[in-house]
């Protein structure tokens, strides 16, 4: 079966300093899998170089088995990589609906002119109404998301992804400045989306990270140091050392 998303041997270098070394990386279809490390790990240079943010000094990435490590950001997302950031980037004056459909929009192709026909608005809106009612925030389509509770805008941000209708989507660190009391929304959220998009969170909160993901990878120094179960990763005595500073003596 074509990895949804790969890399092989995936190395990003700033002159004497290698920040990504030699990463081999698989995300199968329809996977829910986590990506942890302590801080300074290279969990978020990981992800920059898989959506084109940048530039790898040797490797190569493919996305449903095609090479994509020369494309950019937008292409790559047009080839169905969506992403989310630990600070959310939405547009707070406007309503939950416009911005969800403005994602839809971006896909198209037809940002420029979707309020020009409302015909075609109608049917992006449409589109949009139904994903919030996936995520479960449809009664707060009508709502200017500066608003919202932040756990909530969260879930916009996911909407708006989804809207790019994504093969690959990537979560970075999700729960971010949500109080531990909103977190369970954002994984029931998950838990509804559709199974054959692949998810890689990137996210601190192992609470939230073992009740998600099926595999988890470890990165530490800029290189897996392991990769299994959440089981097999609770149990694995160097992940206690590396990442949660344990140690065995």
């Amino acid at each position: 079966m074509t990895a949804t998303l790969q890399t092989i041997g995936l190395s990003k270098s700033f002159g004497a300093l290698t920040v990504a070394d030699q990463i081999n990386f698989v995300l199968e279809p329809g996977a829910r899998h986590a990506l942890i490390g302590p801080n300074g790990a290279g969990k978020t240079t990981f992800v920059n170089l898989l959506t084109g943010r940048l530039t790898p000094s040797s490797g190569v990435v493919l996305l449903a088995g095609e090479e994509v490590t020369t494309l950019n950001e937008s292409q790559r997302v047009k080839r169905g990589l969506g992403r989310t950031f630990q600070i959310n980037s939405l547009f707070n004056k406007m309503t939950v609906l416009d911005n969800v459909s403005l994602g839809i929009s971006e896909r198209l192709g037809i940002s420029q002119q979707m309020w020009k026909t409302a015909n075609r608005f109608k049917n992006i809106q449409e589109e949009a109404l139904e994903i919030l009612s996936l995520l479960g925030i449809m009664d707060d389509a009508s709502k200017i998301v500066s608003q919202l509770a932040y756990g909530k805008q969260r879930l916009v941000e996911i909407a708006i992804s989804l809207g790019l209708r994504p093969k690959v989507l990537l979560l970075d660190e999700p729960a971010a400045g949500v109080p531990s009391m909103e977190s369970g929304r954002i994984l029931q959220a998950l838990d509804a989306l559709p199974k054959d998009i692949a998810i890689l969170m990137i996210e601190h909160d192992m609470d939230l990270v073992f009740q998600f993901a099926k595999k988890i990878t470890v990165l530490v120094q800029g290189a897996v140091l392991c990769e299994g179960t959440p089981e097999q990763i609770a149990n694995d005595p160097r992940v206690h050392q590396v990442y949660l500073g344990e140690s065995d003596e």
